[in-house]
């Protein structure tokens, strides 16, 4: 995970909190976690206060700001968009904006025990999945956020997935995995015919931390400071990083929108190169390596 550039602590967060929202300054503020691009706070029992921790993170909740709201009306599961947005206070060591966001009950689907969502039996979060992205994938408006990492030609990412896919060699085989046949997956999807369409709105970074389950099913999406519009095979990645052949199947024929033949492909390759990511930046992050190790499992199956 990439270092902080600024240290945020629960007092100067307070001191944000009352200086520029005072109505609510009774609130308790408390840290809650530190992710790739935020630094999060509880707010009370009802907010979450979103703090960039690194200058490329303020782009991204500059995204949010500006298209959450647009977006969220569509989907029937909820997006945690900003209800509040505070300014820069370089004297507080904060140059970026922040947000405050409702706060939204459950867990990561990644961090659910099996016994309470088997990955065998993940129906439910199939169906919630399918819906909401085919509610997503619309065409996006104009000036929708470019991301030079997501939505663009799977080919792109070819030099980069291969050179990682060396490097971790010996990783994947001590995670019993077959280096060869994970390179010809990836060799079959870079082959499949790019998107032709329009450019979909994407939220950029579906992976199982970033997706909310409650009792067993989808509660919300979270992180979306990725977002951008381009080839909705980047978002269908999901697929196999959440979801057993059985659920993924399910999930593909109840996707709103047709996902042909060649989308598929190019969904399971983003998720094999994406999974290689996590494990590349996984050292101080054991539950993305986790994530990683079983993305592969699921795309080098022969039902992947």
């Amino acid at each position: 995970m990439p270092a902080a550039e600024v240290d945020i602590t629960d007092r100067i967060v307070a001191d944000l909190v009352r200086s520029q929202h005072p109505d609510l300054a009774h609130l308790r503020v408390s840290r809650f976690a530190e992710g790739w691009d935020n630094t999060l706070f509880r707010l009370g029992e009802r907010y979450l206060v979103r703090v960039p921790r690194r200058s490329a993170a303020a782009n991204l909740v500059d995204n949010e700001i500006r298209w959450l709201h647009r977006i969220a009306p569509r989907l029937t599961v909820p997006i945690p968009f900003p209800v509040r947005v505070g300014r820069p206070d370089p004297g507080r060591g904060l140059p970026w904006r922040w947000t405050i966001v409702d706060w939204v009950p459950g867990e990561p689907l990644a961090d659910v025990p099996a016994a309470d969502v088997p990955a065998t039996d993940r129906i439910e979060v199939a169906d919630d999945l399918a819906r909401v992205l085919g509610e997503l994938h619309r065409p996006a408006a104009a000036g929708a956020p470019a991301n030079p990492y997501r939505g663009g030609p799977l080919a792109d990412r070819d030099v980069i997935t291969r050179e990682r896919l060396g490097d971790l060699r010996g990783d994947l085989q001590a995670a019993g995995l077959d280096p060869s046949r994970i390179e010809r997956v990836w060799a079959g999807a870079v082959a499949a015919p790019p998107w032709s369409g329009p450019a979909l709105w994407l939220h950029g970074d579906l992976h199982p931390l970033n997706v909310i389950v409650r009792r067993g099913r989808v509660a919300a999406l979270i992180d979306w400071g990725d977002m951008t519009a381009g080839d909705p095979a980047t978002d269908l990645a999901i697929a196999w990083m959440a979801l057993s052949a059985h659920a993924r199947n399910r999930f593909r024929s109840n996707t709103p929108l047709a996902i042909d033949d060649s989308t598929w492909k190019r969904g399971r390759g983003w998720a094999l190169s994406l999974a290689l990511a996590y494990l590349a930046h996984s050292l101080d992050h054991p539950g993305m390596a986790g994530i990683g190790v079983s993305t592969l499992r699921e795309v080098s199956g022969s039902d992947g």
